[in-house]
């Protein structure tokens, strides 16, 4: 099974749900994207159909958004 990978932009409501998410699943079962950083990062969360952040995408493709912290757009600049 792949890990699920999470998307975050750095805000503090992201960051909370990093840190639950791993403590939930485990650091070894989910990769991490910052987006606020990795800027080169957005077009693929795009591309995965993810709205805004932080979002979830499972194994499967699935997003799931998680809490609103912002959007795609905002992250964009």
């Amino acid at each position: 099974m792949s890990k699920s990978v999470f998307y975050h932009a750095g805000c503090p409501v992201c960051v909370t749900a990093e840190q639950e998410l791993i403590g939930l699943v485990g650091a070894t079962n989910v990769s991490i994207v910052n987006i606020g950083e990795d800027k080169s990062r957005i077009s693929e969360a795009e591309d995965l159909g993810i709205k805004s952040v932080p979002a979830l995408v499972t194994p499967n493709g699935n997003v799931l958004h998680i809490n609103y912290g912002a959007s795609i757009e905002d992250v964009k600049g």
